[in-house]
């Protein structure tokens, strides 16, 4: 006897959803195209962006990713549930840099943790902690990750604070 006879997948089958084309062909067939083309189309995924937050407290950054910036913004100081832990001791925190264009969150995923893993990995001057020097040095392990990654499609928008 075989594996695969001893051991068969056990899966609970499921209604496929309905084709495009085929509500599509339904709502001309009755004389009313826009109402197929309403329910045949999703809309477009929302766009995944990476962000660099800064404190206006204390000396530190913090980069994530998301498809909507205010609603993350508002987490992260507490406005609203959600917000990651990490982030709780900077409050309040401001928009410092805003990476947009990606194709997917795939795309955003791999960027964000490439900007971290550079900005870990790189030296830095213990001797001068402040605001600057820290987005000096989150702005140069950008610069870094542009150089390995074709970033040629994205928009990075730093603000001036």
């Amino acid at each position: 006897m075989s594996l695969t006879a001893a051991f068969r997948a056990t899966k609970i089958p499921r209604a496929l959803p309905a084709k495009c084309g085929a509500g599509e062909a339904a709502s001309s067939a009755s004389g009313n195209p826009s109402a197929g083309a309403a329910k045949g189309k999703a809309p477009p995924p929302p766009p995944w962006c990476v962000y660099l937050i800064a404190s206006s407290r204390i000396p530190r950054t913090y980069v994530g990713v998301t498809t909507d910036f205010p609603r993350r913004l508002r987490q992260h100081n507490g406005e609203l549930k959600g917000g990651a832990k990490a982030s709780s001791a900077g409050r309040p925190w401001n928009l410092a840099c805003l990476v947009e264009g990606f194709a997917n969150r795939s795309e955003a995923c791999e960027f964000e943790s490439k900007w971290k893993n550079i900005s870990r990995k790189m030296t830095r001057k213990r001797t001068e902690h402040s605001m600057n020097s820290v987005l000096q040095h989150r702005e140069a392990a950008l610069s870094r990750v542009e150089a390995i990654m074709d970033c040629s499609h994205l928009q990075i928008k730093w603000q001036s604070s």
